[in-house]
């Protein structure tokens, strides 16, 4: 009876709500997928690509290259990585669930994810979000960054820690900003808590956020984390936004 009655729910679920593609809303054989059309509009980031940065090449430079990029404006955090490049269907994903109260999306962004930063995951102690100020959370209501951590944190069985980073002072809206006004923009905008500092010192930091545009954002909320003792800070993003040309060098083997 048990059985019947948990199919029996599923079907009437399944005919109130049927299974869609997250991309385009078309109707698909399970939950959780996208159709064959908007699948080939996604880019997912395979290597090869910049191994700090997290950046692909379009060449194949051998083992450990990294962008001019990467060389020229060192990160503080150890290394970066994203799901897909920041176009068509994966930008659509992100605005949704960023503007329009898509929470629903992130279970589903998380496992792409997941897989794209396996090799940083095994190794971090706590997952992290890249926080909201509160004024922009009051108004938006949610984070899209704490709600992808929260996924991948239970997904991969690792400590979520949503509260180890403050946004201290409300930052203006980074699209349509060049990398320098971006960097300006986020300076001094993030802290560790006092009370989270016991957190942080020593342990392997895995930082959260939607997109990687310049690292900017990123970049800050990681020196927080350095500064409050974190023995590496790894980035891992859903999308990436790729510039048309990177120039690679080989990493030092020191």
């Amino acid at each position: 009876m048990r059985t019947w009655a948990k199919n029996a729910s599923r079907s009437v679920f399944g005919t109130l709500f049927p299974d869609v593609c997250l991309g385009c809303g078309a109707f698909v054989t399970k939950q959780g997928v996208v159709c064959a059309n908007c699948w080939s509009k996604l880019q997912f980031i395979e290597r090869p690509y910049c191994e700090i940065n997290g950046t692909p090449f379009t060449v194949d430079f051998g083992f450990g290259a990294v962008s001019a990029n990467a060389i020229a404006n060192p990160p503080h955090y150890h290394a970066a990585r994203s799901a897909t490049i920041h176009l068509s269907i994966a930008r659509q994903l992100v605005t949704r669930l960023k503007y329009a109260d898509r929470t629903d999306l992130a279970p589903w962004m998380a496992d792409w994810m997941i897989r794209a930063g396996r090799e940083f995951i095994d190794e971090a102690d706590l997952v992290v979000p890249v926080p909201l100020h509160r004024w922009r959370y009051f108004s938006r209501r949610y984070n899209q960054s704490a709600e992808l951590a929260r996924v991948i944190a239970k997904k991969t069985h690792k400590a979520h820690c949503p509260s180890a980073l403050l946004r201290k002072k409300p930052t203006r809206q980074q699209v349509g900003l060049n990398l320098r006004q971006r960097q300006e923009n986020v300076r001094g905008a993030f802290i560790v808590p006092t009370d989270q500092h016991i957190h942080i010192a020593g342990r392997t930091i895995l930082l959260i956020d939607d997109v990687l545009t310049t690292g900017a954002t990123v970049n800050a909320a990681a020196k927080a984390l350095q500064k409050s003792g974190a023995a590496k800070v790894y980035v891992l993003t859903f999308s990436q936004v790729v510039p048309q040309f990177i120039e690679p060098h080989k990493i030092r083997s020191s």
